[in-house]
């Protein structure tokens, strides 16, 4: 009887429960498509505290100024919370500022950076107009750190996990961000500084991310992820176990997803009116599980004339019915 009903146990469905997590907002992204695998609420606004920095970063190493030497002045004598404790008269790279702003949260890092780029007025509006340039719609910046007692950044982690893929692409953020300790030597001092994101200690496939509290905030985290050419992001709102939740949603995503090849650049595309002289220059993978292979469908689309930069068509890819990517075809021309 027992031998029956363990048979009958195994051949059973299992059930697989609904991937869950604590915080209140939260969403696992793909960094190369923007897919979003798992989202909780992940359009709702919300103070993003410390994260912030992850925008004050890329103004600053967007300016192409890292190398200039910053003269600290009185401004961070307001700065309070975490910092870097720099002084005034200081002299540091603002390749260095960037460090503290992301390794040690540094409060008067940020002041010292939107100082050096213009003061503060033209530091936040290069900050709300990149954001409006990558698609952050639920976002606004009023201060550089993240500190929230007068008027607190607002966001989603949609558009933080949008900003993310967007910062993790620039290989200076990419490098600064995933460094876990560096020395650092001014005019005045010798530094130390300890990356405060505990991730990419505990988990070894963590390279990014940035930390964030506040009392009105709560914890706010930002990071990534890689894994055999699988490329991740994720943002979560409130929540206390915030580093194990980023860890599972993760583990979750490596044993269930995997990168698939849709669009191959050495396939020939034939057509009789341009033989064999149409090609594409990209090869173009989305992240699947194995059971969703047959929702991804694609279709050739071809220009009555060619276009600029002898652009003929497009390759239309869809998943769930919804486009997803559009490949330029392009024809050789003598």
């Amino acid at each position: 009887m027992k031998k029956i009903l363990l048979i009958i146990l195994l051949l059973m469905p299992i059930k697989v429960l609904a991937l869950s997590v604590p915080s209140n907002n939260a969403i696992l992204m793909d960094k190369d498509t923007g897919r979003v695998i798992y989202s909780k609420n992940i359009h709702d606004k919300h103070l993003i505290a410390s994260t912030t920095k992850i925008m004050t970063a890329i103004i600053a190493i967007e300016s192409g100024k890292l190398e200039d030497k910053v003269k600290i002045n009185e401004k961070v004598l307001k700065s309070y919370g975490s910092g870097i404790y720099i002084s005034v008269g200081e002299k540091i790279s603002l390749r260095n500022l960037v460090y503290g702003l992301l390794l040690r949260s540094g409060n008067d890092a940020a002041i010292a950076i939107e100082e050096y780029l213009g003061g503060h007025e033209k530091f936040i509006y290069l900050m709300n107009k990149k954001a409006k340039e990558i698609g952050m719609k639920n976002t606004v910046f009023y201060n550089s750190s993240g500190l929230d007692e007068e008027k607190g950044n607002l966001s989603t982690t949609y558009d933080m996990a949008l900003l993310m893929k967007y910062a993790m692409n620039n290989y200076e953020f990419a490098n600064i961000s995933s460094t876990k300790k560096i020395k650092i030597k001014t005019n005045y001092k010798t530094y130390i500084w300890t990356n405060k994101n505990k991730l990419l200690f505990k988990y070894k496939y963590a390279n990014s991310g940035k930390t964030g509290y506040t009392k009105k905030a709560k914890r706010t985290l930002v990071t990534s992820a890689s894994k055999n050419d699988v490329n991740l992001i994720v943002v979560t709102f409130n929540d206390p176990d915030d580093f194990d939740t980023h860890k599972r949603l993760y583990e979750y995503a490596f044993n269930n997803y995997k990168k698939y090849l849709i669009i191959n650049r050495k396939s020939k595309i034939a057509n009789k009116k341009y033989k064999n002289k149409l090609y594409i220059k990209n090869n173009y993978y989305y992240l699947l599980k194995d059971n969703e292979k047959e929702l991804i469908s694609k279709k050739a689309y071809l220009y009555k004339s060619i276009k600029k930069d002898n652009k003929v068509g497009y390759i239309e890819v869809k998943f769930k019915n919804k486009i997803v990517h559009k490949e330029y075809i392009y024809v050789k021309v003598k």
